[in-house]
Formats: C-alpha cells, structure tokens, sequence
C-alpha cells in the first residue's frame, strides 16, 4: 500500500494509491475523495458474525473494499481531527487496535475481534478490541497527534485510558485505577491502562472522552431549556 499522508496532526489526510489489478480495504465511511478509476465493494469480509463481531469492537459492520482496473488514488480520514500514522503486520505479530482507530489497510491483513474480557474496558469504549492480523500496511487514525513507543522486555508505562490506540498482541495489558479512591473521584484520573513490553503501543494526545465530557458540561440541560421556554 503506497500512501501519501498530509495535513497532520491537527487534521491528517491519507492518499492511498490503488495500482492497476489492485484493492485496499477501507472502514465505512472514512472515504474522503477519490481520484482515478476505482470500483467500491461493500462487504462484512468474512460473513455476518465475523461483521458483528468487528462492530462490537467499535468499527462498521461492513467495511469497502476500493479496486482498480487502471489505477487510481482513494484519500480517507478519520472521524474526529487527529493525526494518521501507517505501520506494518508482520505473520505472527497482530495488532489489537482501539474503537474508531481503525481506518484503511491491505487487503492482505484481516480485521477481526478479540474479546478482552473485562480488562478491554477502555473508558467505556466496550469490552471488544480489533484484532488485525496476517502481513501488510495498516493505517491507523486518532484524535489528536499519534505517538509510538516501543517497550523492551518488562518495560512498563501506564497511559491514561482515553490515550490507548494500539498495541501489539505481544504486549501485555491490565486495566486499574490510577490511584486510590480518593484520588479517582476527587483527582480527575480514572481508569488506567498498564502495558508491559515486549512491544509496540501507540498512544494519542487527546481523549475523545474527555471531549465528550467536555461538550457534556457546555451543553444546556433539558430542565434549564424548559424554564426558559416557560419565562417566554
């Protein structure tokens, strides 16, 4: 997968070149433009559980699958501004990848789920992860800039649960409070993600939950738009 990232971090931009005879996978609804000959497939890939097993996981339920016969260029983003980055599966090494993180790869690699139990509770975003796996590019998107990190063997470092993008399945993970009770409800820091190397995680700078929370405490309640309606 030939890809040409532009206008990041803030609101990144991916040009995918589909040569002549090829296709690139894309999630529903991350096409921005398309330039060139291309054809849209839409599928589940794979059947109807394994398409409700991906949407579990936070990703559609059908995914497009862009080809050309001559050659052509499909751009995707992401749904919230943040940056893009590209990486590569190897045979033997998938990627678990967050809700919404997901954006295009090969059609080579297969995008599935993986039931994490109660420790795949990331803020809320749902106890399944995408599993992506077998050999070729992935692109990844976030909200905010994407930083990778690579932990050597017994390497630790705890990331704030909102942050989580990525991780190789190599990487082992457990889900705690930051700190005591006191500090959890009083402090601001919730629910943390501890991962220990050997391995690749990915982090984003922001959380799209605490933008949630954000707009949450901006937004009129229905009580205070019925009073003022009432005074009218």
């Amino acid at each position: 997968m030939k890809t040409e990232i532009s206008c990041g971090p803030a609101f990144a931009i991916a040009e995918i070149s589909v040569p002549a005879g090829g296709s690139v996978r894309v999630e529903a609804g991350a096409m921005a433009m398309m330039r060139g000959d291309l054809a849209i497939t839409t599928s589940t890939r794979g059947g109807f559980m394994k398409g409700l097993r991906r949407s579990l996981g936070g990703s559609s339920f059908f995914v497009n699958d862009f080809s050309s016969d001559r050659g052509g260029v499909v751009g995707v983003a992401g749904a919230l501004p943040g940056d893009i980055v590209e990486t590569t599966i190897d045979e033997g090494t998938p990627l678990l990848v967050q809700s919404g993180c997901w954006l295009a790869s090969d059609a080579t690699v297969d995008v599935d789920s993986k039931w994490g139990g109660s420790k795949g509770f990331f803020s809320g975003a749902g106890l399944v992860l995408l599993r992506c796996s077998g050999r070729g590019e992935i692109l990844l998107s976030s909200y905010g800039a994407i930083r990778p990190v690579t932990l050597t063997a017994e390497e630790t470092m705890t990331l704030d649960s909102g942050h989580v993008v990525a991780f190789d399945e190599s990487v082992q993970y457990r889900i705690r409070k930051a700190g005591g009770w006191k500090s959890m409800i009083l402090g601001g820091e919730g629910i943390v993600t501890e991962f220990t190397g050997p391995g690749r995680v990915w982090m984003q700078t922001r959380s799209a939950t605490d933008l949630v929370d954000w707009l949450r405490t901006r937004m009129p309640s229905s009580s205070s738009s019925s009073t003022s309606s009432s005074s009218n």
